[in-house]
Formats: structure tokens, sequence, C-alpha cells
């Protein structure tokens, strides 16, 4: 994903009560209990698909880069979907929505690809036209029917739009030759339209909109693209996918974009007077008259957000009163989920100068991981912190201004978006905030046999319990048979091995496994419900 421009990628109480909700965040468990009661996001268990892209990395990694994406990959992340025929992207749909339909957990994909998705710059690809967005939207759609998912839907897509003109009447940056002029931005809502009623028209799908992030688009501008690409038939709006900003910054951001379409919708007021990131003046700072002089006002990006707050950079409380002017009685109810997979540390805040494009959006450096993904945030209007974006893969190849083909501030060539980047899944890791510790248990896989049947030596490295059980998944065909020293079930793609006394910490415990089908190694395994190295 990329900026709105070359440069720069710009329940109903907040205040304080915003950042002690998200340090109480910090010790949330990753889920819950199964699929929430009425099968929406909130208060679900969110589904760890054990093929994911990053456990797929991790098998071509070894050493400390492979434990990496292994703890990453026992996170769960969004999967994404980019590309294919409308039948191709049904069946890859449906393999991640059978997959957690059978243990009652709740899938979030990413539907990505809008026609000149990206502007054609980093992430390009896309559908080719208008139709055939549609019809891949179907297959996308067919591909969950009834059961539980959670859509994001087409990150950027409301950030970036071909040809588009701002509520201050400037045309922005994107505009494609290929395209016309004319057509390009009502296509690109059309678009949005159809595939929001599309997944809304499903029994138990939650879909949520591009918001774009707290230091990008101001709060009115985006809202109202929000409501053109339909977002009050949708279950709310996403933010800082792919993106660095602070969770208390976006929850803010979320907040006044929801009070703006209240205001907006409910009370008869227009976008240019909602509150935004830009200028927080307000009755409870007197407009920011009493402020120091020469500050404009701005709300920085650079640390966190509150009410009370000594700095005016940081302060919101000339924008939450002026809200609470503005809307009297009437609540905000449009709902929102935050990115929070690399954004512990916040933004990287670049040399001034150094580079004639920072790209402080491109693979920045020194970054740490964010809170673990949650969907019971106990904050207002706030259904989940995600992890949208998955860890560990590349943004790009960031060049910052100048020719490449090197990165000039990490001094090495980055990965292609999507790619796997082993030296930024170790910062995000070892710079992570809050901490995330290694995984503590280790699983050695020794096949023997080949063709129709085989037999494998399970060896397992970490404290198990009495009745210990180690679980993972197969998709191959494999069916397990025995296990020397304990039992072995298999149901809906998932083996289970279970032992008897379990051994203390630094002490192995082993099993042989005899099964049909050709020989494999398992991506993950999980021992006593924590996740393994292997």
């Amino acid at each position: 994903m990329v900026p709105s421009s070359p440069h720069t990628r710009r329940r109903r109480a907040f205040g304080i009560a915003v950042s002690a909700a998200v340090v109480a965040a910090l010790a949330l468990p990753v889920s819950g209990a199964a699929v929430a009661a009425d099968g929406g996001l909130a208060d679900s268990d969110l589904f760890l698909n054990p093929w994911s892209t990053t456990l797929e990395a991790a098998q071509g990694l070894t050493g400390q880069s492979r434990d990496d994406a292994q703890l990453l990959g026992s996170i769960p992340s969004a999967d994404w979907f980019t590309k294919g025929t409308p039948a191709e992207v049904q069946a890859a749909v449906d393999e991640v929505v059978t997959a957690a339909s059978a243990k009652g957990e709740m899938p979030v994909i990413v539907a990505y690809n809008l026609p000149f998705r990206d502007c054609a710059q980093y992430s390009s690809g896309g559908a080719l036209d208008t139709a055939a967005y549609k019809a891949w939207i179907d297959g996308f759609a067919a591909g969950i029917g009834g059961r539980p998912a959670t859509v994001i839907l087409e990150p950027d897509g409301l950030g970036i739009i071909p040809h588009y003109t701002t509520l201050d009447n400037v045309t922005e940056w994107c505009q494609p030759a290929e395209l016309d002029p004319a057509t390009a931005t009502s296509d690109r809502f059309e678009q949005l339209n159809y595939a929001v009623d599309e997944f809304a028209a499903l029994a138990s799908t939650s879909v949520y909109l591009d918001g774009t992030g707290a230091s990008w688009l101001n709060v009115g501008e985006i809202s109202d693209r929000l409501l053109k690409g339909g977002v009050q038939n949708a279950d709310g709006f996403f933010l800082n996918a792919s993106n660095y900003q602070f969770t208390a910054n976006s929850t803010y951001f979320g907040s006044w974009v929801s009070k703006c379409i209240a205001f907006v919708t409910e009370a008869g007021g227009s976008f240019a007077e909602c509150g935004n990131q830009y200028w927080n003046g307000g009755p409870a700072n007197n407009w920011g008259g009493d402020w120091p002089a020469g500050y404009g006002g701005a709300m920085s990006q650079y640390a966190e957000w509150s009410a009370g707050s000594a700095d005016p950079a940081l302060n919101v409380d000339g924008v939450e009163s002026r809200y609470a002017s503005q809307l009297g009685g009437i609540e905000p109810t449009t709902r929102f989920v935050i990115d929070t997979s690399r954004n512990g540390l916040g933004p990287w805040q670049f040399p001034a100068g150094e580079y004639p494009a920072p790209e402080d959006w491109c693979n920045p450096p020194d970054r740490g991981l964010g809170l673990l993904p949650n969907t019971s945030t106990g904050v207002a209007l706030v259904d989940a912190y995600l992890w949208i974006k998955v860890p560990g893969e590349s943004d790009g190849k960031c060049f910052r201004g100048t020719p490449g083909p090197l990165d000039p501030e990490r001094g090495m060539e980055d990965p292609a978006a999507g790619q796997w980047f082993v030296e930024q899944a170790r910062e995000l890791i070892a710079l992570s905030n809050p901490h995330l510790a290694p995984l503590d248990c280790h699983v050695d896989w020794s096949a023997k046999g080949a063709g129709k049947a085989f037999a494998t030596t399970v060896r397992v490295n970490g404290e198990a319990s009495s009745g210990w059980s180690l679980e993972f998944a197969e998709r191959g065909g494999q069916t397990f048979t025995k296990a020397v020293g304990g039992s072995v079930s298999q149901a809906a793609g998932t083996v289970t091995v279970t032992g008897g006394t379990g051994k203390g910490a630094g002490k192995a415990t082993s099993t042989v496994l005899h099964a049909k089908g050709s020989p494999y190694q398992p991506w993950q395994f999980h021992l006593d419900g924590r996740a393994c190295t292997s």
C-alpha cells in the first residue's frame, strides 16, 4: 500500500478513558470463545490459519529467521486475496472459511483486487474493469456463503481514488491515463458499493471499508468518502492498514470520523465543520487562540494523543469539545477496527532533508509489533484490534526518492511487496510493544517411508502437562492410524496426539506416529495449546 500522494501517507466516552483502555488491552488474550452469538466480529475467536503465508515463508528459513516466522505465524493475521478468476477466488476463500468454520472461529479476510488498486504502484494489479471486479466479488462472496467471516474491503480503496477531486476542490495525484477522468471516480464508488451490498447480504459476514488513518486524509474528507462508498450499509471501517500510527491516535481519529458521520447525517452539519487532526481548535481551548504563538493547531503523529496533554500538538480537548457542542445528545454509531500489526512504537520520524521522498510508510526501520489481535477491546466503537497487514511481509522496494535499487535507509535491496522480509521481521519482534516472548517449546519431526504409508518420530522439547496434547494440521490426505505410547485422533484436518505423563522443562517427550499417505512435515505444532518451533 502507498500514500495518498507520492510523498506522504497521510462505547461513547473517550478522552483519558481511551489511553486507559489501550493499556488494559495489553493483558487481554488473543481471542475469546468461538464466534460471537450475533455472528459479528466483536467478541469472536480469531482464526489462526495453519497454512498462512507466514508459516509458508518459515518453510524456506532456518535458525532465528525460521523461529521468527513461526512465532509470527502463531498469531492470527488476515488472509489476503488479491487475484484470480471468480472461480479461483471462490475456491481459495472457501478453503479458509471452511477451516475456520470447522473450529468455530472468525476468519479475517482481505479483498484487494480493485481496478487500478494502489494507482498501479508498489502493489499494482487488480481486476480489469468494473464488470470483472463485480464478478470477482461474486466469487469471493460465494466462497463465504452463510458462514461467519470478516471482510476487510480494499485497503487504500478510499484513500487512493483515480482522478478524484477532494472537498477542497483539489484534484489528487492518482491520474491514470488509461482511465476516463469523467467516470473513474464514479466507477470506484460503484465497485465498492456493489461489494458492500454483496457481503452485507450474506447471513454472517461483517464488512469494513477503508478509513485510511490518523496521518492521512482529514476527518471530513474520509467521512465523505466512506458515505459515498456505502459505510452506512457496512459494519464500519478500518484504520491504519499496513501503517504505523499509534493505537491511541487511531482510536481518537476513528471516533471523530464516527462523530463526523453522525454530525452530517443526523444533525445536518457539513463535512467542513467536522473537527479534525489538522486543526484541533474547539471550545475547550478557546479555538486555539490561547496556545503558543506560531502553533498551527495540527496534531503530531509522533507521540500519543490524550485529553489534558500539556503539549497542544497532542491535546484532543479542543476537538472533543467541538463535537460535544455539535452533537448534543446524538450518539455516533459507526464502528471501526484498527490494524495494530506494526504500530507498537508508532511511526518513523525520518531525518529531515535526507531523502527526496522519505516514504515513511515503506519498510521504515526500527518499528515494533503492536497490540495482539483482540476482538474484546473494551473501547467504545472499536470492534477489534487486528493484524491486517501481515507483519514480516515487505511493503515493497523502497528507494526514498533515490534511483535505487538499494533502500538507502537500510543499505540493502528490500524484497518486493508481499515477500518475506527477514530483517524487518526480526526488528518487529525485538522491538515489540508490548513485548512478545519467543516460543518456548520445539518439535522435531523425522518421517520415514514413501508412497502409501510412513512412520514419523515426533520429539517434543518443552514442559508438557500430564496427559499432554500435541496438535497439528494436515491437508495432504494423510490418515494417522496409531501413536506408540499415546493415542491419535483426526477430525476436520486437525490431528491430535495425546500422551501419558508429561515431563518437566528441558526434558523431551516423544512418540512414533504411523500414517497412510505421503510423508510431509506440518507447518506448525501446538503443545497443550501453545505454539512450538519446529
